[in-house]
């Protein structure tokens, strides 16, 4: 499978790379900063120096042309502004659903947030900016009927190592999970097609990774 990553990276990622490539994966990473292609081809990723917040849809899909999957795992990160949150967490997710759609890739897995809610009410102005702006991408791509679509929301994100055991379901409750389970679950998400149109909220738990994937109803 060919699997292109918008914020190739991107901590979950880098983790995702490395699992695809182990697998005999193509992984192709889409970053803003050529200075971080080595780290992708270490990853056994190949690198694509492409801009979501300053390119055309039209690009973009040149570089989606012939993936099996496109994966939104970008961000602007926490000492981001305002701005950022919506030209990058939302726009920039919008922009790849735009290109997989004009590129003809189906399969489209997003990094999304526990909480994402486009009218987020939370305290802190620059988290619920970041809420809005996953909650509204979120919603975006849940309206294209030609994206056979899965958004995955994990709870607070841990560098603790993984335990390939999780909970997956359209509610979990709130919790942690190490990146590398996330990683790990977008990996499996990629080939189950029983997760299409699910919005999908992941902490840690006591489901071996594989099982969680395949029970999902």
């Amino acid at each position: 499978m060919r699997i292109v990553i918008a914020g190739g990276h991107g901590q979950i990622a880098r983790r995702m790379e490395r699992l695809l490539a182990a697998r005999g994966d193509h992984a192709v990473g889409l970053i803003r900063n050529p200075d971080q292609a080595d780290d992708l081809r270490e990853a056994g990723a190949q690198p694509v120096v492409l801009d979501l917040e300053a390119t055309p849809a039209e690009s973009v899909a040149t570089a989606l042309a012939g993936a099996d999957a496109a994966v939104f795992a970008a961000g602007a990160g926490p000492g981001s502004g305002v701005d950022r949150k919506q030209t990058v967490d939302r726009d920039a997710a919008v922009l790849l659903a735009d290109a997989a759609e004009r590129a003809g890739v189906r399969r489209f897995l997003v990094v999304s947030s526990m909480g994402a809610d486009a009218q987020s009410t939370y305290e802190e102005p620059g988290f619920q900016a970041y809420l809005r702006a996953k909650g509204a991408a979120d919603d975006a791509i849940r309206s294209r009927a030609s994206l056979d679509w899965t958004i995955l929301r994990p709870g607070s994100l841990t560098d603790d190592p993984g335990t390939g055991r999780v909970t997956l379901a359209a509610s979990t409750g709130r919790g942690s999970v190490p990146r590398d389970d996330v990683a790990a679950v977008l990996v499996e998400l990629l080939d189950a097609p029983q997760a299409v149109g699910k919005t999908l909220e992941l902490v840690g738990g006591s489901t071996e990774i594989p099982a969680a994937v395949a029970g999902l109803r």
